[in-house]
């Protein structure tokens, strides 16, 4: 108790008082009211301006706006606030108050004020009106999708992903566990594949949480420009949500043979002989990459009735022996090492049906046997290929 008195005298001296730590416990109104007045900060940020009243005004902003005059006429509400008024709301004057609801500020007033009929029991955090305000922008950042422009660029990305599902190399898990969302990062939402292709500057929301803008690609071929937590909100809430995982590639090499190792195997490189215009042009840059347990020669027999070939005659232009190698890991790894150089070309069949072939890459031939023996020996993992540059570059 001697500490205690010595350092009450001292702020005595200083002229400070020692005030007792009161219970930041509020009441159940109070925290209505705060609830009530972070959804109004949210819009600001969003919209860069104050919800503004109007027939025309979507009716959470009208909701909003009637909300905000109520508050700024409840002056006994301020104190309570203005730690929270970074934006300098409650300094303005209430624009328009209904003279018979004047103090009050439960949603059933506001809505009565817009002509909507409401009904009892409905507070400032919940309407039933409408959805309320997390809900209705997860929906609305899901729901405003654009056209995404270049999803050329995404298209293999989203195929090969499902192809690895199908596989068993990448599975899906119920949203929730990991809650995280990175750039890289695929979803299922609303019954379509979604990645995250950007991840803008990370900022701090008004309830204090971290949040940024996305750059989402859906496999529908739009895109959208949600921020983190809409995308984590919607996931939550779709019963059907569900994160992919990254791709697990595994031991391409080893002494123990798994299901689908291969003892001795071949990877192989061909080159089209198609006639087609733009194959002729880039010939020697065009490859695909392929693995095989058996001979290259049967796998390419039929080459020029395999819309896999261009359906046309292939020519080998390389191969590599390996032993007890994951077939399915290192056709993978290849795709992956060079996605960004994919092949995207359509042809027509005999039938004059449009086909893709699938698994040509535009690529150097020099680079594919660095890469062989980037892979062989390991130091592949610190490598990407650089499309710009046509060469394997290390990351960082």
């Amino acid at each position: 108790m001697a500490d205690f008195d010595e350092d009450e005298a001292l702020l005595a001296e200083l002229g400070q008082e020692l005030a007792p730590v009161k219970a930041a416990a509020r009441t159940a109104q109070e925290e209505r009211v705060i609830a009530g007045f972070e959804e109004i900060l949210r819009f600001v940020q969003e919209h860069g301006r104050t919800p503004q009243h109007g027939e025309e005004r979507d009716i959470f902003e009208r909701i909003y706006a009637v909300r905000l005059d109520r508050l700024r006429a409840l002056t006994e509400t301020h104190p309570l606030l203005l730690p929270l008024d970074t934006q300098g709301l409650l300094q303005e004057a209430p624009s328009l108050v209904s003279p018979g609801h004047a103090d009050v500020i439960d949603d059933d007033a506001l809505l009565a004020d817009l002509g909507v009929a409401g009904e009892n029991g409905d507070d400032i955090t919940q309407l039933r009106h409408v959805r309320s305000f997390e809900e209705r922008k997860a929906a609305e950042d899901i729901a405003n999708r654009t056209l995404c422009e270049d999803f050329d660029r995404f298209q293999p990305l989203f195929e090969r992903v499902e192809e690895d599902i199908k596989t068993g190399l990448r599975k899906t898990l119920r949203f929730g566990r990991d809650a995280s969302v990175e750039q890289g990062n695929f979803f299922i939402l609303g019954g379509q594949m979604a990645y995250v292709a950007e991840v803008g500057e990370s900022f701090r929301a008004p309830n204090g949480e971290s949040d940024a803008r996305l750059r989402v690609i859906y496999s529908n071929g739009t895109e959208s420009n949600l921020l983190q937590r809409s995308l984590q909100r919607a996931l939550y809430k779709d019963d059907t949500g569900r994160r992919i995982t990254d791709d697990d590639h595994g031991p391409l090499f080893g002494d123990t043979l798994e299901p689908d190792d291969i003892v001795n195997g071949t990877i192989y490189v061909l080159r089209s002989l198609s006639n087609n215009s733009y194959v002729v042009e880039h010939r020697e840059l065009i490859h695909k990459i392929g693995i095989t347990g058996g001979k290259v020669e049967t796998r390419i027999a039929n080459a020029e009735k395999d819309p896999t070939y261009m359906l046309a005659k292939v020519e080998v232009v390389a191969t590599y022996k390996l032993s007890n190698l994951n077939r399915m890991r290192l056709e993978n790894l290849f795709h992956r090492i060079f996605q960004g150089a994919r092949l995207e070309l359509t042809i027509e069949d005999r039938f004059g049906n449009p086909v893709k072939p699938r698994e040509w890459f535009l690529v150097p031939l020099h680079v594919i046997d660095e890469a062989v023996k980037r892979i062989q020996d390991g130091s592949i993992t610190d490598y990407v290929y650089d499309p710009s540059q046509a060469m394997l570059v290390r990351q960082g």
